[in-house]
């Protein structure tokens, strides 16, 4: 019997050894480091890995927001209820419960904010941090949700993590319109550079292509433009905002393009043509979040359908958000980034971003070199942290009406809100009035280098 009893443990002890492997083997390459621990980390390293994360806290936002908070009174336990409704005194208890709501949203963000901020630091001082531990670090991060549902609102996330949004949000707007600018003119930059190395490499005449995609994109970006101008007046228009809105996008546009085209050496039609797009863009966001019913056709009956689709577009916006400006060209990364490094190249001896990993080389040698001999990327993965921090900021200020409680959208509409409306109009303003000093400025300060 004994040993038989020893045998079953001892296939019972290599089984959950093997299940437990898997499982380990498993959650790894789903959520662990996102490559070998060979190959140098970049601006962009744990990426995906953070926008997963991001979509996560927006779904625990939105629950908390339309889920727990509203209905947070229902509980038996008072000192949660107080913990949710402190600071949300209202006689009227339907802003009581909006209020309750947006305090779900604070926690949420507030989680991701602090753990966007704890790694921003961590890959400051390790550049591999960002892509290191990723199961430990959702289970973080929920921990962190978890734990703010039980501090009251008051002063935590109000007033403090509501003005620690509200102020990131607004560098994040900024910081939106500068890329945004910044993108328009390299896109230009990009194609003229093409058409130059066409007519070099090809031969002359060869790089009218690229100067014939440039027209047809101007094209198509300003009849584009003009067509939903048309149909914001259309939809949109007949209340004195919309149509202040509307006119102020169509003018504003109009003066930029004649500007860059009699005024400006360093401009050009195709960064017109793109600024005009994204100013239009901005104008029907604007519109689209007026919470005036009279005003704004979007707001419909609060039905299922509605709900589902208003609640996947502001996760999918956000989302998209959260994944475009963490792109590695827009963290500062390198243009011509340097080959990823195998596992095979640092088994035999070969270079990995400036170290040399060779089997027979000091440890602490080895070490020590790949903490401070490193690619420029190296520097820039902290940023990833600090945007998706921004970001966080952002989504909290975005569905909540920037903490209103009054004037905003209702389920199938959570974006909408006065604030959010306004915040829209003036980051249309900011970027009209940046494009138009880039014209000029040069013409103003031509001892200034503006490149």
């Amino acid at each position: 019997m004994g040993i038989i009893s020893g045998t079953l443990s001892a296939i019972v002890s290599g089984v959950t050894f093997c299940f437990c492997s898997a499982s380990a083997s498993l959650c790894s390459a789903w959520c662990g480091n996102d490559k070998p621990s060979t190959s140098p980390p970049s601006a962009k390293s744990g990426r995906m890995r953070s926008v997963v994360l991001l979509g996560f806290s927006i779904i625990v936002a939105l629950s908390f927001q339309y889920g727990l908070g509203p209905n947070v009174s229902q509980l038996q336990w008072s000192y949660f209820i107080d913990a949710w409704t402190q600071s949300c005194e209202n006689d009227n208890p339907e802003l009581v419960k909006v209020c309750s709501g947006n305090a779900g949203v604070y926690r949420a963000s507030s989680a991701a904010f602090f753990f966007f901020v704890i790694f921003g630091l961590a890959a400051l001082c390790k550049p591999t941090a960002n892509r290191d531990a990723w199961p430990a670090k959702y289970a973080l991060y929920c921990l962190l949700c978890a734990g703010t549902c039980f501090i009251p609102n008051d002063p935590i996330f109000m007033p403090i993590y509501l003005w620690v949004a509200r102020i990131g949000s607004v560098f994040f707007v900024l910081l939106q319109q500068i890329i945004l600018v910044d993108v328009a003119y390299n896109w230009n930059e990009s194609w003229i550079e093409k058409a130059d190395k066409a007519e070099i490499d090809e031969g002359t005449g060869k790089g009218k292509k690229w100067l014939g995609a440039i027209l047809f994109s101007c094209f198509v970006l300003y009849a584009g433009s003009l067509v939903a101008i048309i149909l914001l007046y259309v939809h949109f228009g007949g209340c004195q905002s919309n149509d202040a809105f509307i006119s102020i996008t169509l003018v504003g546009s109009i003066i930029a393009t004649i500007v860059q085209l009699t005024m400006s050496e360093t401009g050009s039609l195709l960064t017109s043509a793109s600024m005009t797009a994204y100013v239009t863009y901005l104008c029907g966001s604007a519109v689209s979040k007026n919470p005036n019913a009279v005003c704004n056709p979007k707001l419909g009956e609060t039905s299922v359908g509605n709900i589902v689709v208003g609640l996947m577009f502001v996760f999918i916006s956000l989302m998209w958000t959260g994944f475009s400006y963490t792109n590695d060209k827009r963290l500062g990364g390198s243009t011509t980034a340097a080959p990823e490094a195998s596992v095979e190249d640092a088994e035999e001896g070969k270079p990995v971003g400036g170290v040399v990993m060779n089997e027979n080389a000091d440890a602490n040698e080895t070490n020590e070199s790949s903490d401070t001999t490193s690619p420029k990327s190296f520097n820039n993965s902290w940023k990833l942290n600090a945007v998706m921090a921004l970001v966080c900021c952002w989504y909290a200020m975005t569905l909540t009406g920037w903490g209103s409680i009054d004037k905003r959208g209702d389920i199938s509409n959570p974006d909408a809100g006065d604030v959010s409306m306004w915040m829209l109009i003036v980051s249309q303003w900011i970027a009209l009035l940046l494009y138009l000093w880039t014209l000029i400025a040069p013409s103003l300060f031509p001892d200034r280098d503006f490149s």
